[in-house]
């Protein structure tokens, strides 16, 4: 009975589907549908235009690339829901004193464009125009800065000049062929390998999609607004001869330095997990270990100095046989050769 009555209500069940899942098959006359079955999906108008906008917003904003956090960030602790509520019962707005210290924290201009490992590629060498004469005329004033981690000093002054040379630009409007970039040193690993930049402030001429490359130390060029705009408008870096070598861009050796920049960066995104003061106590302790280590050479090399061998002991039989050694002979004048002597003066004084 049961086997029975489950069949009857499989049966009821399908009586009630709807036809469309059947097919009644083509008949003269009748256009031949395309596609294996019958059924196809038609998006709404609102629908499709929606996804169309999203694709379209996808190709023109590329995903931003997540920071990589230290795992003793204390801003990612203040942040979560309970530190939060915590807080708040006490009556501190934790998320609002932390965007305030952020804002503070802030010494660039957020207009110039920030160029990390992760969109040098987007922006600089894949970027996409609209004619050739344009490609061609694209130049990258790019500045090489480190008053991140120094707030004062030769960087940061490079950054203010840098800066007001940009205002003044954008106010005049008279170099569009000109993009203005900064890149911070201690963030930035991939890039500075590559172009063999091992100390900052410099400002980089860039051209042809980076592959011609101009390099200049604060003492090169004279850091104000109005030259910085001048030494642009008058192309005036085509006077400085590229960097040219077996490791610039191009070059035949150019591979090493990709390989030494991967190696570098995977070396980075390791430790900048770890904060700065622990870093620097786990690097002092194995500096002073390794020091310790090498300066106590007994432990790893033994004795440098050879010890010199032990004289086999005399016998006292030995000493009691041996003579004593016959003393010198000493030459004493004699009275005959004192009296000739004396008769030699005398005949001589006659």
């Amino acid at each position: 009975m049961k086997v029975v009555s489950l069949v009857l209500a499989m049966l009821a069940v399908t009586s009630n589907a709807s036809a469309q899942y059947f097919s009644e098959g083509w008949k003269p006359g009748q256009p031949v549908a395309k596609g294996v079955t019958g059924y196809s999906h038609q998006p709404s108008p609102t629908a499709a235009a929606s996804s169309q906008s999203d694709s379209a917003a996808g190709e023109l904003k590329p995903a931003a690339p997540a920071a990589k956090k230290s795992l003793f960030d204390l801003s990612s602790y203040l942040e979560s829901a309970p530190v939060k509520a915590l807080f708040s019962r006490a009556g501190v707005n934790i998320t609002e004193k932390l965007e305030t210290a952020r804002e503070q924290a802030k010494i660039w201009d957020e207009r110039v464009p920030l160029i990390i490992d992760d969109n040098f590629e987007h922006l600089v060498v894949e970027e996409k125009f609209e004619t050739l004469e344009e490609e061609r005329d694209r130049l990258w004033f790019i500045v090489i800065s480190v008053s991140a981690a120094q707030r004062e000093g030769i960087s940061r002054f490079v950054d203010e000049q840098f800066d007001k040379a940009f205002d003044l630009t954008e106010d005049a409007g008279d170099l569009p062929h000109v993009r203005w970039g900064r890149i911070d040193y201690m963030n930035v690993t991939a890039i500075t390998t590559k172009w063999g930049v091992w100390r900052a402030p410099f400002l980089v001429v860039l051209k042809d999609r980076g592959q011609t490359l101009r390099f200049y130390r604060p003492g090169q060029i004279r850091l104000q607004p109005e030259i910085l705009r001048e030494f642009l408008k008058q192309d005036a870096w085509e006077q400085t001869q590229p960097w040219r070598s077996a490791f610039a861009p191009g070059g035949s050796r150019e591979f090493i330095m990709d390989y030494f920049a991967i190696i570098l960066t995977k070396m980075y995104d390791i430790t900048v997990m770890v904060p700065r003061w622990l870093l620097l106590v786990v690097t002092g302790t194995l500096a002073s270990f390794i020091v310790n280590l090498l300066h106590n050479s007994k432990s790893l090399f033994g004795s440098s100095k050879a010890t010199p061998a032990l004289k086999p002991a005399v016998k006292a039989s030995e000493f009691e046989a041996s003579p004593p050694p016959p003393k010198p002979a000493v030459n004493t004048p004699t009275k005959s050769g004192a009296k000739s002597g004396g008769s030699k003066r005398k005949g001589g004084k006659r």
